[in-house]
């Protein structure tokens, strides 16, 4: 036992000065207390070995002491085994099998932070906020994250169980889901009469180009009589930091765009817009709620400060810290907490998320009967309008009403949202400079 303790503390100590700083290495009495720690983690290991009431594996035992270390530091930090890691690398290529939902880990329950559009997650209709307790009535307490993630892919068209937990519900209930192929099309794009609308689902390796094409589709559709873009980023819980830069670039002509302040904050990264609005000035309107996440409030963050959008919504999800990927060897690696990042007016969205310009919380909306409307021409004897008939334009009209009648019923923050660009476009086009 005493080699296999040695191997142990070799390899603990080679990790803790692997990511150690230099003044620590150096420093005997940090040291001293490192080494006296480190001997501690080899005597428990040597303990569980050979008093364990079954027979352990090292390995199990090893990378689970490591995952135990980054998860206690904060919900996002955390070991990704050989399968984790090649799940991790699948994922930002936008296509993986499982449910379409995104979680952290929080009171020993995964939570959701969002589900993915179009995903058998959404379909079911989980929301931010949930808290998943059991999976197919095995309990999460006591698991970590990616054993619950990893719980809940499986095989394409087999059937799942979670137990939820929802803010205004009085009891657990359950929810039937079947996993599916998740084919992430992050921006997803639908000319809504004279207005773009873009919808980014998460922020991937396909995000930025995907938006480029669907600008341009769009303004191919409509032409010059095109009034603004609505730019849906809500349930939108992140992804990667280069395409948010991207994605906030496309519609900035200058300034910063974004800053991470790791702990050295004289390590500081600055990212700036360069020359060019990819939507040439267009009004814009961003939406959030509390599904937005990460790197799709670096997005809304940048256009607030810079006053180039209007953010409507609820309130974000308040993620400001970022996650490095450290590759080890072994085809594993850490997902780590270096940096938190801050907007360009120099707020922190860490707890607190991005509020919106105009808060507009998802309202039910009910229809009111035609037979209630009341107008000149329900009245008796009222004059007739000089024009016989119904002209084509009103026609076009009370079709346009109607649309707009149910958008508010289906969709009530996306009708407001549209109604701000029109209401916007009446005021003439956007200064330039």
């Amino acid at each position: 036992m005493k080699t296999s303790r040695l191997a142990v503390l070799a390899l603990a100590t080679g990790m803790t000065f692997g990511l150690a700083s230099p003044s620590l290495a150096q420093s005997s009495s940090s040291s001293a207390e490192t080494y006296r720690l480190l001997n501690l983690f080899g005597d428990v290991f040597e303990q569980v070995k050979t008093k364990y009431v079954e027979k352990v594996d090292d390995k199990q035992l090893i990378e689970a002491a490591i995952n135990g270390m980054l998860t206690s530091l904060d919900p996002h930090s955390s070991y990704l085994n050989m399968d984790n890691f090649e799940e991790m690398q699948v994922d930002t290529r936008g296509e993986f099998g499982g449910l379409g939902i995104e979680v952290t880990m929080e009171e020993g329950f995964v939570k959701v932070i969002s589900p993915i559009y179009d995903t058998p997650a959404e379909k079911a209709g989980l929301q931010p906020g949930d808290f998943i307790t059991h999976i197919d009535g095995t309990a999460i307490r006591g698991k970590t994250l990616n054993d619950a993630v990893e719980m809940m892919r499986g095989k394409v068209n087999t059937d799942i169980i979670l137990t939820i937990i929802r803010k205004g519900e009085q009891a657990p209930f359950d929810v039937t889901l079947t996993r599916a192929v998740i084919k992430i099309q992050s921006v997803r794009a639908e000319v809504k009469e004279d207005i773009g609308y873009i919808r980014i689902t998460k922020f991937n390796e396909q995000t930025f180009s995907g938006l480029q094409r669907a600008i341009g589709d769009m303004r191919d559709q409509i032409g010059p009589e095109i009034k603004g873009l609505v730019i849906d980023m809500r349930n939108n819980p992140g992804g990667l930091l280069d395409q948010a830069i991207s994605v906030s670039d496309a519609f900035l002509d200058k300034g910063e765009i974004v800053s991470t302040r790791p702990r050295d904050t004289e390590n500081t990264e600055r990212y700036n817009a360069r020359t060019g609005d990819l939507a040439e000035g267009l009004p814009m309107v961003v939406l959030i709620n509390d599904g937005s996440a990460s790197a799709s409030e670096i997005v809304a963050g940048a256009l607030q400060d810079h006053r180039r959008a209007v953010i409507m919504g609820t309130r974000s999800f308040g993620k400001g810290s970022v996650q490095t990927i450290l590759p080890m060897p072994g085809n594993v690696a850490l997902r780590l907490t270096t940096a938190r990042y801050y907007t360009p007016s120099g707020k922190s969205i860490q707890e607190v998320g991005i509020v919106p310009d105009i808060i507009v919380p998802q309202a039910r909306v009910e229809s009111i009967e035609s037979d209630v409307r009341r107008s000149e021409a329900s009245l008796s004897g009222a004059l007739r309008n000089e024009d016989e008939g119904t002209s084509d334009a009103e026609k076009d009209a009370n079709s346009r009403r109607d649309d707009a009648e149910q958008l508010s019923i289906d969709d009530y923050q996306l009708s407001r949202a549209l109604d701000m660009i029109r209401g916007i476009s009446l005021f003439g086009p956007r200064p330039q400079g």
